[in-house]
C-alpha cells in the first residue's frame, strides 16, 4: 500500500469572473522511503496539488478527489482535530519562502519548540534539547544561541535550515518540499540538497521534491512526475524519462538545459501556459507544441500506458517497439 495515495484530483479556485481550475486529474502515488519528484512551469499546479493533499488551501478551493489518502487514512473526511494529529508530525512540509512562513514576532527557537509541544510529550527541557538536536541535525552553527533569534537576523539559507528543522522535528514519515532552494546561491543551493537527501536516507522518511529544476531532479531524485497546467502529462523513473521522455513537453524541457545544446542559443517554448480564459479544447500544450495538428487542439488526449511514461498525449515520442505492438 503507498504512503501517499492520490487519484484523480482536481482543485479549482472561486474568482470574480467563475472558477479556475488549478489541478486537473492529477494521480500520484509515494511509496514509504521513495525520493519523488515533481517537476514544471510556474502556474502548473505543483504546490496546490500539494497543498491539497495537506488541507493547507484556502476556503475559494474546491477540492475533489477519487483517492486522497494517507497510509491508508482518507484525508478527504478528516476532521479538523483529526488532520492536526496527522500534519505538522506524520505529514510535514517545507514551504516556498522561509521568510514568509516564518512568524516574525517570535523567535525562531519558540516556533520550533511550539511544534515539538503540538505534536510530541515532552516537557520543557526535553524540547529544549531537541531543538538543539534539530538545528545541528540541518547544521546550523551555535545552535543554542540561534534559538534566540529572530527570523529577520538570519541569513535566507539560515532560515530554510529552520524551516527544515521545523519540518522534520516530529520525524515525519512524508516531507513534502515546496521548491526549497528557491532564492539561495549556488552553494547554498547545493548545502541543501545534500541534507534533504541525506535526512531521507539515514531516517527512511517519503520526500517529495517540487522544483522547476531539472538539473536537481537529475542529482537527488528516483522517480519524477512532469506538470503543466494542471495535468501531469508525464510519470517516470528519472534515468528513463531524461534518456527517452516521451511527452513533447518533457522533450522540451530537457532540451532547453543548457548542457545538452546543440548550438549557441539555447531552444525555448514559445508562448505562454494557458490561464483561466484561454485553455485549448484539446490538449493544453498544443499551443505550444509542435508537433500538434487539429486533433491535439480539438480532442483532449488519453494518457499511454506506463510503458509509454503515463504520457497525456496523441503521439508520445520515443515509443518502445513493444509498447508500439501493443
Amino acid at each position: 500500500m503507498s504512503l501517499l495515495d492520490i487519484r484523480n484530483l482536481s482543485v479549482d479556485f472561486a474568482t470574480s469572473t467563475g472558477t479556475f481550475r488549478a489541478v486537473d486529474s492529477v494521480d500520484l502515488s509515494v511509496d514509504a522511503g521513495d525520493l519523488h519528484a515533481i517537476v514544471g512551469e510556474s502556474g502548473s499546479g505543483k504546490s496546490v496539488s500539494m497543498l491539497a493533499a495537506m488541507g493547507l488551501l484556502p476556503w475559494t478551493a474546491t477540492i475533489t478527489a477519487d483517492t486522497l489518502a494517507f497510509d491508508g487514512r482518507d484525508l478527504r473526511d478528516l476532521s479538523p482535530r483529526a488532520r492536526r494529529r496527522i500534519i505538522g508530525k506524520d505529514m510535514s512540509m517545507i514551504f516556498q519562502e522561509p521568510m514568509s512562513s516564518l512568524n516574525p514576532c517570535f523567535t525562531v527557537g519558540f516556533q520550533i519548540k511550539e511544534a515539538l509541544r503540538q505534536h510530541l510529550d515532552l516537557d520543557r527541557k526535553q524540547r529544549h534539547a531537541r531543538a538543539i538536536e534539530l538545528f545541528e541535525m540541518v547544521g546550523i552553527p551555535a545552535p543554542e544561541k540561534r534559538l534566540s533569534a529572530f527570523p529577520h537576523q538570519l541569513s535566507g539559507g539560515m532560515n530554510q535550515r529552520v524551516m527544515i528543522a521545523m519540518a522534520i522535528a516530529c520525524k515525519p514519515r512524508l516531507l513534502i518540499a515546496d521548491e526549497p532552494t528557491t532564492a539561495l546561491d549556488v552553494t547554498i543551493q547545493a548545502q541543501i540538497l545534500d541534507l534533504l537527501t541525506g535526512l531521507q536516507a539515514e531516517t527512511g522518511m517519503a520526500l517529495i521534491l517540487i522544483t522547476h529544476d531539472m538539473g536537481v531532479v537529475a542529482e537527488t531524485a528516483r522517480r519524477v512526475s512532469v506538470q503543466y497546467a494542471g495535468q501531469k502529462v508525464e510519470e517516470q523513473e528519472v534515468a528513463s524519462l531524461f534518456s527517452d521522455p516521451h511527452h513533447p513537453y518533457t522533450a522540451a524541457l530537457l532540451a532547453a538545459l543548457p548542457e545538452r545544446a546543440t548550438e549557441r542559443r539555447l531552444p525555448t517554448i514559445p508562448g505562454v501556459v494557458p490561464g483561466q480564459h484561454d485553455r485549448p479544447e484539446g490538449c493544453l500544450f498544443s499551443p505550444r507544441c509542435k508537433f500538434a495538428d487539429e486533433r491535439c487542439r480539438t480532442v483532449p488526449p488519453p494518457v499511454q500506458p506506463p510503458a509509454i511514461g503515463l504520457a497525456r498525449c496523441h503521439y508520445p515520442l520515443n515509443v518502445p517497439e513493444e509498447a508500439d505492438a501493443i
